[in-house]
Parts: structure tokens; sequence; C-alpha cells
């Protein structure tokens, strides 16, 4: 063992303790990485920070541009919204349907691929369901992962695999491209159970969001008599028709009705006029406290539902919430009351109380008169905030939510994505490029600015990847990678098929996760091979073994889907450790299992 292999050893279990103990962040670990491999000799200047324009990183820059596009144009909105319409609110069949669909993609493009374009779906169906979003990332990662076993072209192992298996220059029959797929599958289904089964037990609750509901953990702390949605649904023998001012829902119930549904819901009012009636057969939304909602549903003969139903996707998190606004001293709000400046008609959106000095006033709001300073706490859609933080009348106590979507740029975002995957499956164009004409497309046809792209881009995930790069050629650099393999298949004799196919599993996993898969698989492959013939093992399938075990990374956030999800999961690296240990052993288990069964 030679000084540079004891020093890339020592490196590594420095760069595993960051992780474990956090005691930087994860991006500041792969910057370490980045200085600290050239200063002791065991890369290059140049390669330390090839990382940061390597194939993999470039493209997951390019392809996270392009989910923000098709997320920019409600594409993702409408993905989501047939999710959602196969899995209800289930929390299992939510995460099965992500992380299948998403599985069956990886198999046909790059797994990183599959997941950053499915990211801003599954966020959107977290916020919207109140599933916690750190429930639903790491299996649909873990998942595009091992998407990738179900062809020959859907991670970067299985695509070398035929180039690599020559052994004293005889070149072994090609596998073909769905020859995989079998395993693929079964490895699929068996991360499906695991999560089914385990998934409350091993699977943090943890969210990039700090709250699921209306109003924010900040304002309800100040508001929480207000209340929250409550949808009511009108019997068809109302007969009351008179206007949503006389049945007196604030003064009594301390509640505010902010839409309605009318004619089947065809018809949507939001943030509906006082004037406005309240016919037979609407289901309305109301903000209010929950006893006191129950209350009023007794008394006016409503059927309050169990859940949003009607306006589940319009009034969603993603779509609408609560914001407090105040009043500035330019503001034309100023000297009047909300009755006259028609709020609700102007700009769609419902008061729910003024915070005045130390008194909060719920009651007779419409009769108030607006002073300097004054907040007011408002309900209503996230494209109508929008558009009052671009007027002088109100300044925001929190960031807006949602944006703008640009509907009408659509099928530009999908044209660049089809262009992407067409260059990439038809014409053989390496990842990078192609997906940067795409994300490049998308720019110049104007589906999003330069500075959105920008802005899109988790640059943590980038430095991550960047540095952990240049570790996996200090491995291959000093030899420490050849070192291992050759001291482990020495020791093994003659194997067993199933300790044979065991070890060379257990090696390629480790190997992964501290180095490049690829590194791992062009090193493993041919020593493999060499071993099944001496153990009287088909070499193919030892073969098989390396590119498959390849994507068996899941302890640590190093896989560069891993580092993808990693913080809009809200993930630390004790979560990867605590879910990515038994994946990482039923893998092991389930692929010996299916090559023995299949080959």
């Amino acid at each position: 063992m030679t000084p540079e292999i004891i020093t890339v050893m020592a490196v590594l279990v420095f760069a595993i303790l960051l992780f474990i103990f956090e005691w930087v962040r994860v991006d500041v670990v792969g910057i370490i990485m980045m200085v600290l491999l050239p200063l002791l000799g065991l890369v290059t200047p140049q390669q330390a920070i090839s990382g940061l324009s390597s194939n993999a990183v470039v493209s997951i820059i390019a392809v996270i541009i392009i989910g923000a596009g098709l997320d920019k144009t409600g594409v993702m909105n409408s993905m989501a919204r047939v999710i959602l319409r196969f899995a209800g609110k289930s929390e299992s069949r939510i995460m099965t349907l992500i992380s299948g669909t998403v599985a069956i993609i990886s198999g046909f493009m790059q797994n990183i691929g599959a997941a950053a374009l499915f990211l801003p779906a599954a966020k959107r169906i977290g916020n919207q369901t109140g599933v916690p979003i750190g429930r639903l990332l790491m299996p649909m990662g873990f998942c595009a992962i091992i998407g990738g076993c179900l062809t020959l072209v859907g991670s970067s192992p299985l695509i070398l695999l035929n180039d690599l298996m020559v052994v004293g220059g005889t070149k072994y029959e090609p596998f073909g491209l769905f020859s995989v797929t079998p395993v693929g599958l079964v490895l699929i289904a068996a991360a499906l159970i695991y999560f089914i089964l385990l998934g409350r037990f091993i699977l943090p609750n943890r969210s990039d969001d700090e709250t699921s509901g209306p109003m924010s953990s900040v304002l309800a702390s100040t508001y929480d008599h207000v209340g929250t949605l409550y949808e009511l649904a009108i019997p068809a023998d109302w007969e009351n028709d008179a206007p949503l001012k006389s049945l007196d829902l604030r003064p009594i119930y301390f509640c505010t009705l902010v839409a309605i549904a009318r004619d089947n819901a065809a018809t949507r009012i939001f943030a509906p006029t006082p004037e406005e009636t309240i016919q037979p057969g609407d289901h309305i939304v109301v903000v209010g406290p929950q006893e006191f909602v129950e209350h009023m549903a007794d008394d006016m003969g409503w059927a309050l539902q169990p859940e949003l139903s009607t306006f589940a996707e319009e009034l969603s998190p993603n779509n609408a919430g609560i914001m407090e606004g105040i009043v500035t001293p330019r503001s034309e709000f100023m000297g009047h009351t909300i009755g006259e400046l028609r709020i609700r008609e102007r700009f769609q959106v419902s008061p729910l109380a003024i915070f005045r000095g130390e008194k909060i006033f719920v009651s007779g709001l419409s009769d108030i008169v607006i002073e300097s300073g004054d907040a007011l706490l408002l309900h209503g859609r996230w494209e109508m905030f929008h558009m009052l933080k671009g007027l002088p009348d109100l300044v925001f106590t929190e960031t807006v939510k949602g944006e703008l979507l640009r509907t009408d740029k659509a099928k530009f975002a999908l044209m660049w994505l089809a262009i992407s995957l067409v260059m990439i499956l038809g014409f053989h164009v390496q990842l990078s490029i192609a997906l940067l004409t795409g994300a490049l497309g998308m720019i110049l046809t104007k589906v999003l600015t330069i500075d959105e792209a920008y802005q899109s881009v988790d640059w943590m995930t980038v430095f991550l990847l960047g540095g952990l790069i240049p570790l996996g050629m200090a491995f291959e650099n000093t030899g420490a990678a050849k070192f291992i393999a050759d001291t482990i298949m020495a020791a093994l004799g003659t194997p067993s098929a199933v300790m044979l196919l065991t070890v060379i599993g257990i090696l390629t996993s480790f190997f992964t996760l501290v180095a490049s898969n690829v590194g791992a698989t062009v090193l493993l492959v041919p020593l493999s091979m060499n071993m099944a013939i001496n153990a009287g093992v088909d070499p193919r399938v030892a073969a098989l073994t390396v590119a498959i075990a390849a994507s068996n990374t899941f302890v640590l956030p190093t896989h560069q889907v891993n580092a993808l999800i990693m913080r809009p999961g809200g993930y630390r690296t004790v979560d990867y450790v605590r879910s990515g240990a038994g994946m990482t052993v039923i893998y092991m288990v389930v692929m010996i299992a299916a090559l023995m069964m299949f080959y």
C-alpha cells in the first residue's frame, strides 16, 4: 500500500465524517475536496475543478432549468392534477405513482433528468395534499436511480457494459436493450414495497416549506383565531336569496366567505362581494375557526365537507393563501373604508382582519377607516397578490408565494423538452449538450428569462457534485480502487456463483458511493469477468452484476440524484443513512436473487 493510497483513504474517511456529523454544509464539503485534493497532490489542479464542467454537473444545471420552464408554464400543474386524480390524498398511492412513473422514465433517459423534471410536480402535490415533501422525494429519488436498470440505456454503467466485456482479446456476446428489464422491474417493485411498508418509520417529516396550510407559521402565531379554510355544500332546498351582507356571517360566526362554486362547479366566484347571493347547490369556502364554522353549518343547514374538494386545486397552498399587507403612507387606502375601496371587486382578495396597534379587528371591517400602518390580513390567489405587490398601497410582510404562470408558452416548453429527448435518444448527442439546447431554447423563446433560469438552479447541488467527482478521480489516480479490488478478489479463492456475485455487488456498491459509477464499472468489469472465468461462472453475468450494482448508492448524498433532492426534501445525511441502509441491503439481496433466477 503506497503513501498515496493511504492519503486518499484518509481523505475519504474525512469526507464521510463531514457528511455524517454535518460540521459544515454538504456543498462546503465539496469545495473542501476541490481544494484539499490538489494541495495533497492526489489530483491535478485541472482535475480538481473539472467536476464543475463535467457532463453530469452541466446536465443537472440544464435539466433543472428545463424543469423550471415546464413548471413556469403550468405543465407540471397538469401533471400533478393527473397524478392526484388517480391517487387522491393517500400518501402511499401518491408515493407509488410518482416514484413508479419516474422509475419508468429513468429507463429511457438519465435518472437525474427524470428526477429533476418531476421535482416541481412532486413539490406541488405535497403542498396540495399536505403530505410532507420529505416523504415523497426520497422514494422518488431512489426509484429514479433504480429505474436506470430497466434498459441498457438507462444508466452510464449499463451503456458502457457491452464495450467493456472483453477478456483476453475475446469479446463476449452483447446484451440487448431490454435484457436487464426483468431485474430492473423486480428491483423497482422491491423499492416500492419497502417504502409502502416502512416509509412511515424511516422517512422524515421535514419539508422545505414551513407550513402546508393557507397561512405561514409566523402569521398563524399572530392571527391563530382567524381560522382556516372549510368547504360547505348548500342543500337544494335552500331558499334564502338575501345578499351575503344580510346573512351576517362575520359578526355572528367570525367567518369570511372567500369563494363560491356554482352550476356544478362550472362557475367559480373568488372574493364574492357583499351583494352576492348564495344559491341552492352552491359549494362555498369560508375562513374561520372550526367551532364557529360547525355552528354556522348547523344553524344554516349547510353540509360541512371533510376537506376541500371543489376548490382542492384553486385554493391549495400552491395557488392561494393568506398574506399580511401593511398600508403605506402613499396608499390610496388611507382615509377610506374597505367597503368604499371595493377591495374584493377590484383585486379579488377577501379581507379577514385588520391589525392596528395591539388590537385585531375581525368583525365590522367594511366600516373601519384605513390608516397608515394598518396591517390588512387578506386571502386570495397568488396571482392577485403579485398584482397588488406592484402597487404602492401595500407592503407585504412575507414573500408572495406562487408565480404568474405563462401558460401561453407551454407548447414551447414541451417542444424544447421533446427536442432534447430526440437529440439524446435519436441522434445520441451528448447528454449535457442536448439538455443545454433545450434550456437555451426555453430562454430564447421567453419561456423563462435568463435571471429566472439562474435562480432556478440549486447551486448547493452543483458544488457538492463538483467536489465529489475529483475524489473519485483521486481513487483511480492513486491506484487505491485497483488495490482494494485486487486484494478482495485474491482473498476469495474459488467461490461459489452466489458468493462471487455477492462480493462483486458489495465491492461495486462501495466504489459507487465514494467514486463515480462509471469509474467503478470500468475498473471492476474486467476484474469480475476474470474472477468468474476462474470460478466457472458465466462472465457475462458477473459483468452485468457490476453494471447493476453501480446503481446501489443510497446511504450517502453522493449520487447526483440524492444530491438534487437533498435541499428540497429538507434532508440531512442521517436521513440517507436511515432510509438507504435498508434499501442497500434489499437491493443487493433482490439483485442477486433476480440474477440467479433469470440468468
